[in-house]
């Protein structure tokens, strides 16, 4: 579990075929305080294990599934990544449940800056519409952030410089490709509505609840 709090932006050292998945040496030094195998890090907001460290260094592997519905197989050598390291129990809770399990992949459409902070748009598919409110929490390649504004087809989120300068936020452009990860509750409350066939929440559904 995490926070989508970045930590720090590491540096992908090396990239290794394995099969169809990958592996992948990052160098970092705050995420690797404490580190020791078996240890989960949030890699540009996808959940990997830590098979190997040094005091400079990290090694995590991606299996196919993982490259296939993440953007990390198009990440090279020298590449920047977002990290973040899993939650301890008597930790911060800063910003929101992040699972580190991509829901889909979505291209930046625009990038607007303002005056005091920088409106990002990014695109969204038919399936991920209802799990994504104005002012609902939402994960961008592991960052915590909140909906601004959502149209049928794309939804933006508002950045403020400090996330701007510690994430990969300022190394983006219009056609980057970001992980998506959609919020935790709010996909546990819509499936259960549907698999209940409530289809909803209402006064009826909310007084059978004891509400």
């Amino acid at each position: 579990m995490f926070t989508g709090l970045i930590e720090e932006i590491g540096t992908i050292r090396s990239v290794q075929q394995l099969g169809n998945g990958r592996r992948f040496d990052i160098a970092a030094s705050v995420v690797l305080q404490d580190t020791v195998i078996g240890d989960s890090i949030a890699v540009n907001g996808v959940c990997l294990t830590v098979v190997g460290f040094t005091d400079r260094m990290f090694t995590v592997e991606a299996v196919e599934e993982t490259i296939r519905k993440s953007s990390l197989g198009t990440l090279g050598t020298g590449a920047p990544v977002n990290l973040e390291r899993a939650l301890r129990a008597n930790g911060k809770l800063g910003g929101h449940f992040v699972q580190g399990h991509v829901d889909f992949t979505a291209e930046i459409l625009r990038i607007e800056q303002r005056a005091e902070s920088w409106l990002v748009t990014c695109s969204f598919p038919d399936s991920a519409a209802a799990n994504i409110i104005p002012m609902g929490s939402i994960t961008v390649d592991g960052i915590s952030l909140t909906v601004a504004e959502k149209t049928a087809t794309s939804f933006s989120v508002s950045v403020i410089p400090h996330t701007w300068e510690t994430t990969l936020f300022r190394h983006y452009s219009r056609g980057t490709r970001v992980n998506i990860e959609l919020d935790m509750i709010g996909k546990y409350v819509l499936n259960y509505l549907r698999q209940s066939g409530k289809g909803g929440i209402s006064e009826g559904f909310l007084k059978d609840l004891g509400y």
